[in-house]
């Protein structure tokens, strides 16, 4: 039992120390659009967009700076600690996660996913990765409104791991450029999916472990 213990510790400051390392990068990023600009790295090749439709610059600039949000807020709802020793703070991270999904970077992701690149693959892939995402966080606000911790427990691990996509798209698209040098928009579509198809299995992988036990 002790030794059990003892993997699952280093397991959970492994996933902190992973968590925290990739969420740095995805702060790098997020400053790299400020100041407010229509051309900021990724607008270069989205300038189609920016031109044609009002709507997509206050969309993307909203689903860029709130992202790190959701990575952050949501890996506390797992903390032990938080929950048993500190509920009011693991509440008020809870609220700040499922707003910032519902409300705001779940909707964006959806619009900007109407408008991927790579053709109706990648609308598909990415409209879909938002849909689920939304659903699973509104139906673990239900749950636990309902007393049903279990339940919004397995949701809340379904819905972050979707979160977690921010992270492994990019995480795989440096592999599969690192290790094949495929063709920019052959990297997207591929990335598209494989983004958080994964994760979600792993989600399901995990949920299923807990309801053995």
């Amino acid at each position: 039992m002790q030794l059990t213990k003892k993997h699952k510790t280093t397991a959970q400051l492994l996933a902190l120390v992973l968590l925290g390392f990739f969420s740095f990068l995805m702060l790098e990023i997020t400053l790299r659009y400020i100041p407010f600009s229509s051309t900021a790295s990724f607008l270069q090749i989205k300038q189609t967009e920016v031109e044609g439709r009002w709507y997509y610059i206050p969309v993307f600039y909203t689903h860029v700076y709130t992202s790190i949000c959701c990575l952050v807020a949501g890996f506390t709802q797992f903390s032990t600690y938080l929950l048993q020793k500190q509920r009011n703070v693991h509440r008020a991270m809870g609220y700040l996660y499922v707003i910032v999904v519902l409300l705001f970077s779940a909707p964006t992701g959806f619009v900007m996913g109407m408008h991927a690149n790579g053709g109706w693959i990648a609308v598909l892939f990415f409209t879909i990765l938002s849909v689920l995402w939304w659903s699973f966080t509104l139906q673990a606000v239900r749950a636990i409104k309902k007393k049903d911790f279990r339940q919004h427990r397995y949701l809340m691990i379904r819905s972050y791991a979707l979160t977690l996509s921010a992270i492994t798209l990019r995480l795989w698209k440096w592999i599969l450029v690192q290790l094949f040098h495929p063709a920019p928009m052959d990297v997207y579509v591929i990335v598209a999916g494989l983004g958080w198809i994964p994760n979600w299995l792993v989600a399901e992988y995990i949920v299923y472990k807990i309801k053995s036990r």
